[in-house]
């Protein structure tokens, strides 16, 4: 890890901070994903939450059956068409998460220095002396993985509400005293109260023998991902590569969703060991700082998310951050050390912000994600580009691909000429991503030039994907041009493309007269970069 990556433009006026921040039709250039749920699922909650910045919908299937996401996302495509903003589905899956059963769903008072019975017999009822759980491992090592141990007195366990936001009267520590049979008796470190109806359990010491895909989610993402064609798959409890490979290797099986992207959500310290590996097989990484938080030491926590921001960058891979405004669950505004952390995040090059509990329960989906995308915006005005550029171009090294040498050299044209904005044709998506690698200060325009495919039984256009998955890319915002257009035509084609998005760029707000603009296209066979400036 380079200890310099810290990116920030000096020097900053200290007057400017009083400055009242300028409206813009992209209130950041960092993309925010917002967890739909209880709190933000009807029509006009969805609409406000796109308008205000959301640019990924998070479908997450901990709770909540197909019928009730398929409400949801019907919503969704309404407020998309009504407010004509891009939006992508994320499907999270559940994976290998430890979880209390309540069945009654009371709330469960638990007191400090007593004793509580974690049972594998899902049966029984949930009370302050008896929690059951559904995972049968846990007093006992698996025959068919030697490696794997139970848990042993003195060993840590933590239970709070699925999406906790560390509060310690909704969570609490349990310490293992011994175990009996299937069961295993704790000693409850801290007074609380479990409420709600889904209660999740982490343990640091011991690797849950559970397959990452699990049958349930197997059986969502063939039926609704498969319905509602799911732009990316956010896998939970990522482990190893072979977790990202073998998910692959399903969603191919899966007509459209060979397309679907591969997010690896990075959450104990398993899936940390082997990030390199992960990194290179994953579409791109969630750092999952909720119950990684739990596993690594509080003064480590930071040290996982340069480090790991770091790599994806390089990589060229988006890396989304969680659990940034927990407080917001339940108050309007966050807190002075939440409101830092965001900017931080954006200072440390990630490409995305994602909201669980903040907009799937809280009090207030649609100020968080405006609020969480003010702070971004402000952060990214001080980002220091120049530094990361020059960086990023060290790393990749020379010679570099005929594809990079182009996106860079088109980067650095623009902040050479200070455009308002990058306009870059593309079928896959790929040279538009490279662009946004390198950081530039303008938008990215990607105009998606959709291919015509065939299967022997009928035409259709790909595209759409690309498009949306583009919604996560800090810096790129999709365009999709008309099919009637190919990637590679003439020039007077090519013309009218560049006509069709210059339009859509002025009625955007993001080009003016007299602005200059950098251009990224194919013509034949050669990659072009050129500067045009604007008339009236």
């Amino acid at each position: 890890m380079h200890s310099t990556h810290l990116l920030l433009e000096e020097p900053i006026r200290m007057a400017s901070i009083l400055e009242p921040s300028k409206p813009s039709f992209f209130p950041a250039m960092t993309k925010i994903v917002g967890t739909l749920g209880s709190k933000s699922r009807s029509l006009e909650v969805i609409s406000a939450c796109l308008k205000a910045g959301m640019s990924v919908a998070r479908f997450d299937f901990s709770w909540g059956d197909v019928d009730y996401h398929q409400e949801t996302l019907e919503n969704l495509k309404a407020a998309i068409k009504s407010t004509k903003k891009f939006c992508a589905v994320m499907l999270d899956t559940v994976g290998p998460e430890l979880q209390v059963v309540n069945k009654s769903e009371k709330a469960i008072s638990l007191e400090a220095d007593t004793l509580v019975v974690l049972t594998p017999d899902q049966e029984q009822e949930a009370s302050s002396q008896l929690l059951p759980i559904n995972f049968s491992n846990l007093s006992k090592a698996s025959r068919n993985h030697l490696e794997l141990a139970a848990v042993k007195p003195g060993d840590t366990i933590f239970i709070g509400q699925y999406l906790f936001t560390g509060s310690e009267t909704t969570s609490v520590w349990l310490e293992v005293a011994e175990l009996k049979g299937d069961d295993v008796v704790c000693k409850i470190k801290n007074t609380a109260t479990l409420t709600g109806s889904l209660f999740t359990l982490h343990i640091s010491q011991i690797r849950v023998d559970l397959p990452t895909l699990t049958e349930a989610d197997k059986s969502v993402i063939s039926t609704w991902g498969v319905r509602n064609k799911i732009d990316f798959l956010s896998l939970s409890y990522t482990r190893h590569a072979e977790d990202v490979r073998q998910a692959r290797k399903f969603l191919s099986k899966l007509g459209d969703l060979y397309q679907t992207q591969i997010f690896a959500k990075i959450e104990n310290v398993e899936g940390l060991t082997h990030f390199d590996e992960i990194l290179q097989e994953a579409d791109g990484v969630i750092l999952s700082r909720g119950n990684l938080g739990i596993d690594l030491p509080p003064e480590k926590v930071f040290l996982f998310q340069k480090a790991a921001v770091y790599k994806c960058n390089m990589a060229g891979k988006p890396a989304v951050v969680t659990r940034v405004v927990d407080s917001m669950t339940d108050n309007l505004r966050p807190t002075r050390a939440e409101a830092t952390d965001v900017a931080n995040a954006i200072l440390d090059g990630s490409d995305a912000i994602l909201l669980g509990a903040e907009t799937l329960r809280g009090l207030y989906p649609v100020e968080t994600i405006s609020i969480v995308g003010r702070i971004c915006y402000e952060a990214e005005k001080v980002f220091n580009q120049d530094l990361y550029f020059k960086k990023t171009v060290k790393y990749v090294g020379e010679p570099m691909t005929h594809l990079e040498s182009i996106a860079s050299s088109a980067v650095r044209a623009a902040i050479k000429v200070k455009a308002s904005v990058i306009i870059c044709f593309t079928s896959s998506g790929q040279a538009a991503r490279l662009i946004a690698k390198y950081r530039p200060t303008m938008p990215v325009l990607s105009v998606v030039i959709p291919r015509l495919k065939t299967n022997q039984l009928r035409w259709s256009f790909s595209g759409a994907f690309e498009a949306r998955q583009s919604l996560i890319v800090r810096g790129l915002f999709p365009m999709l041009a008309d099919p009637r257009h190919p990637a590679e035509s003439t020039s007077a084609t090519n013309e009218s493309v560049l006509k069709v998005a210059l339009d859509h760029g002025k009625a955007s707000g993001l080009i003016k007269s007299h602005d200059r603009v950098v251009v990224c296209q194919k013509v034949g066979d050669a990659s072009v970069v050129k500067i045009i400036e604007l008339e009236d």
